[in-house]
């Protein structure tokens, strides 16, 4: 185990904006496996469930923040945002943000390893975290913590090209990356126009026309997008 002494706890408290009631909870949302004995009683005493508590809470109350946000949008719209604000890289993010990294125990493997920085394990431990507040406080209080930490992330310009929306879109829903596909060339050297196909399983193929292949790649990704949005 994990042998160095763990920042105070009052110090992420501040950082969290939340006091927990029971400090056990946020000491076990702390913990990574590695710091407990192995089988199932070090499992039991690990951020695991907390983890799979919090990864829930968190997509409730995002979820809900961008319906309230953004009235006018589309499921898909509202599917992508929701994907780029609950993925593994934004919840680190916010773990570091909340400076979480000298709380965690971890084995004197994992702790020499670099496990602190690691945004795996900073991203479970911001969702633990959110258990954990879940368990403490309620729901209200989980919820007011996620949206004092992803702020105006939440509320961002979420603009980006036709393809990385759809690689987004497929990749909230688990689903294999889109791909693209040459259906015609036509037109002389000095003014082709192409003609590509987007392919995603379990959704009908979208055409894209336009005179570079990477302009009719988006063009069929916004047709792909088009599509979902008036579903």
């Amino acid at each position: 185990m994990n042998k160095q002494p763990r920042a105070e706890l009052s110090a992420l408290e501040s950082r969290l904006g939340y006091s927990f009631r029971d400090p056990g909870l946020a000491k076990v949302a702390l913990t990574h496996l590695s710091a407990q004995s192995a089988g199932g009683q070090g499992r039991a005493l690990s951020y695991q469930r907390l983890e799979f508590l919090g990864d829930r809470v968190l997509g409730v109350a995002i979820a809900g923040r961008l319906y309230q946000a953004f009235p006018q949008a589309s499921e898909g719209e509202l599917s992508m945002r929701f994907a780029k604000l609950v993925r593994r890289e934004t919840c680190a993010e916010i773990a570091a943000q909340w400076d979480v990294g000298p709380h965690v125990a971890l084995g004197l493997g994992e702790a020499r390893g670099g496990g602190r920085k690691k945004a795996a394990i900073l991203s479970d431990v911001c969702e633990s975290l959110i258990g954990a507040v879940f368990v403490d406080g309620g729901f209200e209080a989980a919820e007011a913590l996620v949206l004092r930490a992803w702020g105006d992330r939440i509320t961002a310009d979420a603009a980006r090209d036709a393809k990385t929306a759809v690689q987004e879109w497929a990749q909230s829903r688990a689903l294999a990356a889109p791909r693209y596909e040459e259906v015609e060339r036509s037109g002389p050297a000095h003014a082709p126009h192409f003609v590509m196909r987007l392919v995603l399983e379990g959704f009908e193929p979208e055409l894209g026309a336009a005179s570079s292949k990477r302009a009719a790649e988006q063009a069929a990704a916004q047709a792909f997008l088009d599509r979902r949005g008036g579903s």
